[in-house]
């Protein structure tokens, strides 16, 4: 395995080399695993010695694409791969959804390894989407979840509201997505009024109410 970051040098087990195109020489497989702000620049570094390249990184479907269309100007198979949750405890074992020309290529050289890739037909894109649609409600929820304890400990109750979010979150079942969804909908006049008093109590509490004046806003479009 060779490898190339501008930044740090390689671990070990990884030979160190001097730019992209020198690490991707001769490799079967090529992963760029960096951030989204460089992937453009990585390939296009090193996609003239490329003979296959995988997307790792989380960037916009259209990012994907235009990767793609890169990849394809160069004749060079090109995979967009979404890594579905966090790395550190799972390794290469990582849930991976692949999307693509190369995403079965891709996945037949990983998985002899321990690799754990899915191939979804269809386009580079596609990966980026699903991953980030995730994201959306999960990285969403998470921030909900650290602003209201955040208040919550400012107001002396953190671990009221603490319990109260555990025991929603163990509950919860196939008809909760529904619920939160019409629910909405129904009361989103009432709601919206109840997340501007949660705003303006958050700002009494001296935290920022950047989650529930958010979902004031939503509310009110709906």
């Amino acid at each position: 395995m060779r490898g190339y970051d501008p930044a740090v040098p390689a671990s070990d087990g990884v030979l160190d080399t001097g730019s992209e195109s020198e690490a991707a020489d001769g490799a079967d497989l090529v992963l760029s695993v960096n951030s989204a702000s460089a992937a453009v620049d990585a390939l296009e570094s090193g996609v003239a010695t490329a003979a296959m390249w995988a997307d790792l990184n989380t960037a916009s479907p259209g990012t994907k694409r235009r990767l793609a269309g890169i990849a394809t100007a160069h004749g060079v198979p090109f995979a967009d791969v979404a890594i579905m949750a966090p790395v550190p405890g799972k390794g290469l074992r990582v849930p991976m959804l692949a999307t693509g020309e190369a995403a079965e290529r891709v996945a037949q050289i990983l998985r002899p390894f321990g690799a754990s890739v899915e191939v979804m037909s269809g386009p580079a894109g596609l990966a980026a989407e699903r991953k980030l649609l995730r994201s959306v409600f999960f990285k969403g929820m998470a921030a909900a979840v650290v602003e209201a304890l955040t208040a919550a400990r400012a107001a002396g109750c953190e671990d009221w509201l603490r319990e109260i979010v555990e025991n929603e979150l163990t509950n919860a079942d196939a008809s909760t997505v529904e619920r939160l969804v019409s629910g909405s909908y129904r009361h989103a006049r009432r709601r919206t009024a109840e997340m501007a008093a949660a705003a303006e109590m958050l700002d009494e509490l001296g935290v920022a109410a950047d989650v529930a004046g958010a979902a004031r806003d939503h509310l009110a479009r709906l």
